[in-house]
């Protein structure tokens, strides 16, 4: 079973309206309610695409009722560990500027951290541990690190799809998949990455460090895939880009689902970057039909062999 967690969901309320003004009355034109969470997105992602999976993390309140609920009728399975506490809604103002208002993440209880534990604990090999989205500065990364190794000790995958601190401190988890921007990439290695050729050297440096699978998304410019015998780059298709919220969830959702279904890391990769491109193309996470229509025209590199 693929377990995706999300540690600080929330509830995104998305208006949209021609103009903004502060400190006036503001009418909206449309409003959308979603779940918001990068582990979320990731089950919602995989569902369209005829994958099962269970959405845990910590929910609490009526927020945390209404995510359920949400992912529910959506046919997803949830496990959220209930903190008590009203999970945060996030306001996002779509008008000439894009304006948004975050709240704060939950505080996480040491019997809270235990209990998302003992679902590690529960896991079997062969199962997925899609650790997604920020982590809160309140809980030590011992206890992220405690989660890694228990997957390690499991064989369960662990992929890593954060950023900042917690991914410069988790990448030495030999996660089975990390997913950085050009811009993260750089943040792990003190630098400022402005070349694909400097990518893949410090993707290299990850591979090193004992990540199987690192995938960099550089935007309009596709990605790099890097393991340790395979260099490939893809050059996404080519669209409108409507969206970009969800695109990198995307792309992770569709690599596993591929690799589920084929243990193919090629065409994972062909399938991620089309699973990103699809989202992007669209005002919401991507559809099936929309991610068929675009994989074959997901240009990838030849393999360079690395090992020399």
């Amino acid at each position: 079973m693929i377990y995706t967690c999300t540690i600080t969901p929330s509830l995104d309320y998305t208006t949209y309206l021609p103009t903004f003004e502060i400190g006036q009355l503001n009418r909206t034109k449309d409003v959308y309610y979603y779940p918001g969470g990068k582990g979320i997105n990731v089950s919602r992602v995989l569902k369209r695409l005829q994958v099962d999976s269970v959405a845990i993390g910590y929910a609490g309140g009526f927020v945390g009722q209404y995510i359920q609920t949400f992912l529910h009728d959506e046919d997803i399975e949830t496990n959220f560990i209930d903190t008590g506490e009203i999970t945060r809604i996030n306001v996002k103002i779509k008008a000439e500027q894009e304006t948004e208002l975050n709240g704060p993440g939950p505080q996480i209880t040491i019997n809270e951290q235990k209990a998302l534990f003992e679902k590690v604990q529960g896991m079997e090999s062969g199962d997925w541990f899609v650790l997604a989205g920020s982590i809160p500065e309140t809980v030590p990364i011992t206890f992220f690190e405690q989660l890694a190794n228990e997957c390690l000790k499991k064989q369960v995958r662990f992929v890593l799809d954060t950023s900042g601190t917690a991914l410069k401190k988790l990448i030495h988890m030999k996660p089975f998949l990390v997913k950085p921007n050009g811009e993260e990439l750089g943040e792990l290695f003190n630098t400022v990455i402005t070349t694909t050729e400097e990518a893949i050297y410090y993707a290299k440096k990850l591979i090193d460090l004992g990540v199987e699978n690192v995938i960099v998304s550089m935007g309009g410019d596709g990605a790099l895939l890097v393991t340790k015998t395979l260099v490939l780059t893809a050059k996404a298709p080519t669209g409108k880009v409507i969206n970009t919220v969800g695109a990198g969830d995307s792309l992770v959702a569709g690599f596993i689902a591929s690799y589920v279904a084929k243990a193919d890391v090629v065409e994972a990769f062909r399938y991620g970057v089309a699973s990103g491109s699809a989202t992007a193309f669209r005002s919401d996470l991507c559809e099936r039909a929309g991610v068929l229509t675009l994989v074959d025209q997901v240009q990838i590199s030849d393999e360079m062999d690395v090992k020399k």
